[in-house]
């Protein structure tokens, strides 16, 4: 299963290596694909997307489901 978050305060790359380190962390084995221009970030391979924002809001950004 695949789940978009919309983190509009992810803006630069120290934002990217942070929040992929927080999901995959958070669900070992996962697959986080960033977008830094559009602000998204994609998780594959994990059904709990609670979680996932969990993990995204811990490392201290902002995540919308999107």
């Amino acid at each position: 299963m695949s789940f978009q978050f919309n983190v509009p305060d992810m803006t630069c790359g120290h934002c990217v290596s942070t929040i992929t380190k927080a999901v995959k962390d958070a669900v070992p084995g996962a697959t986080v694909t960033t977008d830094l221009g559009a602000h998204r970030v994609t998780v594959d391979g994990t059904t709990d997307v609670d979680e996932v924002r969990q993990a995204i809001v811990d490392a201290g950004y902002e995540a919308q489901l999107a």
